[in-house]
């Protein structure tokens, strides 16, 4: 980077930012490679970019024009979702010292220099543009060409600029962050609210249709004030951010709200614990099991012994229940041995004649058979041909077809079972662990897979929360959807781990603690050991898939859970996390429906602040945790 006078001082720079002219004409070429800069000169803090250097030889620019200044019609060669239209007209060199290309009149811009105090907003730009363009707009209204950042990054340029600006939401469009000087008082009171307007139905719609979208405190009323002082200038109400304009009211899925940041604090360190070995302690003379949460801590500290699998995780997948005596556990396999076998019967007793006008069994059937064939035939139980273990295994999960037909069978049951027959050796036990199992992860399967939609949701909001910078990258390699998560959380990490690992891993997942989505943290935790190298080989959406696809058997369990349980503690001990990753922690209960708004909204802020204060001290837990000293926090 070349030396600067003293007077000059970069504050944040980021490089592949690309000024995007959305221009057809004349074969030009439609974006120019840059830096985005934030640099303060003789005490005045302004936003610049400036083109890449290209040998000396000279740089496109660009100009705003809403008509051609010949007084022809308005260019239709442009994505709506720009406003304006931007075309090439002129060539001008990089300035070594990044010096300021002021606005002229004319309206023409080169690389530009904008000082913070004239700084509107930044917007992002609409869906068919993608998430990681930016249009910058001055307190005269008018915006500066679209800016891509190829590499992501705009959270990083926005968590800069907040260290010298308020940026704050606008409550009229999802998509645009505000800019105020940090003493404005207008600032002051919209970020104490932070809110959006619940009567907007265009809020209401956006927020439906990308839940993305969210705020720091939830939805309320937006008071006068508020409303005014986030009003857009005139001119900047003439353009795209007129919430009463055409394109301002367009619902664009695949957004979400700019919101700053939490300030995590440090990340703890995790000891794990070894695994429950002294099963016969927690029962009393009648066989109950006499402190179900703290074997389920110690379970998650440090799993079980492989000796009492076969018998604790019956009491973990619902088989037994925790309070049961020994006596009514027998009464238990009796019964359910009974009504295994009832529902067995009625598949085997199905002849040809009859498969053959039912084609859903015979569906069911036809995909158990060949899951089966293919299902850990590497393990000694499942190996060879006409092996006791694969006929087990296709019998559990025919049986589980008429125990709820509804679902039927789908890719991926096997892979469940599979483990749960090794362990148990008993067809009925298995059988009943697998239901019990399913209770858990049934939604996974069902053929809308809305249920996996929402967890991938809720998988970006805790990764957002997390690393924003890695967000950005994956969003601008057209993978912020983290699709290549899917088979992770379809089947619990099933064929990530080793077949013994994923026997550790399992018993851990099942206490349900530190909270129910315990199995989206181990995910973020993966995604961020892995951010040095997705992000420093520059890899795009396909070698990233290829990536997190071969990371199979190649993940350290004990690593994970260790850094998984740490990322827990270190989000349940800020204090300003945003509700919807509150809500993915099982931190927050919402208010009752019964109570009035003024009580709601007092409820919850009590809510908040007890959660708050409680994940606080759940993080100020020693840097080292042990099993014996500190068990994690339980869920609500």
């Amino acid at each position: 980077m070349e030396s600067k006078p003293a007077s000059h001082r970069l504050i944040f720079e980021k490089e592949g930012v690309y000024l995007h002219t959305n221009t057809k004409k004349n074969n030009q070429d439609t974006t120019i490679p840059g830096f985005i800069r934030i640099v303060e000169r003789d005490g005045e803090t302004a936003l610049e970019w400036s083109p890449l250097e290209d040998q000396g030889r000279s740089t496109p620019a660009v100009m705003y024009s809403k008509k051609e200044e010949n007084g022809g019609e308005e260019d239709t060669n442009f994505d709506p979702g720009y406003e304006p239209d931007w075309a090439v007209i002129s060539t001008v060199k990089r300035d070594h010292d990044c010096e300021r290309v002021p606005v002229r009149e004319t309206g023409h811009w080169g690389a530009f220099s904008l000082p913070l105090s004239e700084l509107y907003s930044l917007r992002r730009a609409r869906f068919a543009l993608g998430r990681n363009f930016l249009v910058v707009t001055s307190r005269g209204g008018h915006p500066l060409p679209a800016l891509h950042f190829h590499r992501g990054g705009t959270q990083e340029l926005l968590r800069a600029l907040r260290h010298h600006i308020s940026m704050i939401p606008s409550p009229v469009d999802g998509r645009l962050y505000l800019a105020y000087p940090r003493d404005s008082s207008a600032a002051s009171q919209a970020g104490d609210e932070q809110m959006f307007d619940d009567n907007s139905p265009d809020i209401v719609s956006r927020f439906m249709h990308d839940p993305y979208a969210t705020t720091l405190g939830g939805f309320s009323k937006v008071t006068n004030f508020f409303r005014g002082a986030l009003r857009p200038p005139d001119s900047a109400m003439r353009s795209s951010h007129d919430a009463n304009s055409p394109h301002a009211a367009d619902d664009e899925p695949g957004f979400e709200l700019i919101t700053p940041g939490a300030e995590l604090g440090p990340r703890p360190d995790v000891t794990r614990g070894p695994p429950l070995d002294n099963w016969e302690e927690f029962l009393d003379p009648e066989g109950r099991v006499t402190d179900p949460d703290r074997v389920k801590q110690l379970i998650f500290r440090g799993g079980i012994t492989p000796s009492l699998r076969k018998e604790v995780w019956k009491f973990l997948l619902g088989f037994y229940p925790w309070n049961s005596t020994a006596k009514e556990r027998e009464d238990i396999v009796r019964m359910k041995t009974d009504e295994y076998f009832r529902m067995k019967v009625q598949w085997k007793s199905v002849s040809e004649e009859q498969e053959m006008r039912n084609s859903l069994l015979r569906g069911y059937r036809s995909l158990i058979e060949r899951d089966v064939n293919r299902t850990d035939r590497h393990n000694t139980f499942f190996s060879g041909n006409d092996n006791p273990g694969l006929v087990l295994l296709h019998d559990v999960l025919m049986t589980y077809c008429m125990y709820n037909f509804d679902l039927g069978y789908v890719q991926g049951m096997s892979d469940l079972l599979s483990p749960l027959l090794f362990v148990t050796q008993n067809e009925v036990e298995s059988f009943w662990c697998l239901t019990g199992f399913m209770e858990m992860v049934h939604h996974n399967f069902e053929e809308s897979q809305e249920a996996m939609k929402h967890q991938l949701l809720q998988l970006s909001t805790l990764l957002k929360a997390l690393d924003p910078e890695l967000c950005d990258y994956l969003d601008s390699q057209d993978s912020g959807s983290l699709c290549f998560c899917f088979r992770w959380l379809l089947i619990w990490f099933k064929r990530e781990f080793s077949f013994e690992d994923i026997l550790s891993l399992w018993e851990v997942m099942w206490t349900r603690l530190p909270c129910s989505n315990f199995h989206l943290l181990m995910a973020c935790e993966i995604l961020q050991s892995q951010k040095g190298e997705l992000i420093g080989s520059n890899h795009d959406f396909n070698t990233i898939l290829k990536h997190i696809n071969e990371l199979s058997m190649k993940l350290d369990l004990h690593s994970v859970l260790r850094g998984t349980e740490a990322i827990y503690l270190q989000l349940a001990g800020c204090k300003d996390l945003p509700l919807k990753v509150l809500e993915v922690l099982d931190l927050y209960i919402p208010p009752r429906l019964d109570e009035d708004s003024s009580m709601a909204q007092s409820r919850e802020t009590d809510c908040l602040l007890t959660q708050s204060e409680s994940g606080a001290a759940a993080a100020s837990q020693p840097s080292s945790c042990n099993a014996a000293q500190c068990p994690p926090p339980t869920s609500p």
